[in-house]
């Protein structure tokens, strides 16, 4: 630029080219440098997120896992109360017989208490899902024709997942032979 030309922007009142191209320079280094703030913020807050949603699904492993150990435990109670069952089943209704009946109920209570339900199987459609059919009863009425006849053991579950499947006869309905 000239010196006339100095003069004339000066006496107009425009600020001279040098200075214009500084400004400029400096507005896209402000613009990059908000950019890069912008994207470092969201980049923390993903961050965050992530670990939060690390410590949930951590929360929630550590839960399955115990529920699985009280679900394992529980099998052993339940062995016992089976024992217990098949004692009653054998019983006279003696007085000894009512203490194992006592001993077999605070037993149920207990794993009540831990969320172990029992799932009442008979008379209901075979499930595989629910229980193992160990044997087939056949009969002649066609509205008992996949329904459990009868429970050998129980089936029981803990938060909805069964722990111990249940051992059931089915029905098979045969249609009566014609004479």
């Amino acid at each position: 630029m000239s010196t006339e030309q100095q003069v004339e922007n000066q006496e107009s009142g425009a600020p001279p080219q040098a200075e214009l191209s500084e400004v400029e320079q400096l507005r896209v280094d402000l613009a990059t440098a908000q950019k890069r703030v912008n994207d470092l913020a969201y980049a923390l807050q993903a961050g965050e997120r992530d670990r939060e949603e690390f410590k949930q699904r951590q929360a929630r492993e550590r839960e399955r896992m115990l529920d699985v150990e009280k679900g394992n435990i529980a099998v052993a109670l339940l062995e016992a109360v089976d024992e217990l069952e098949l004692a009653l089943k054998a019983s006279d209704g003696s007085a000894f017989a009512q203490g194992v009946k006592l001993v077999r109920d605070s037993l149920l209570k207990r794993a009540e208490s831990l969320g172990i339900e029992r799932v009442e199987l008979a008379g209901k459609p075979y499930d595989p899902n629910f229980a193992e059919a160990t044997d087939m009863e056949l009969t002649a009425n066609e509205a008992e024709d996949g329904r459990v006849s009868l429970v050998l053991k129980n089936c029981y579950q803990l938060k909805g997942r069964v722990i111990r499947p249940g051992m059931v006869r089915a029905a098979k309905f045969v249609k009566p032979a014609q004479a």
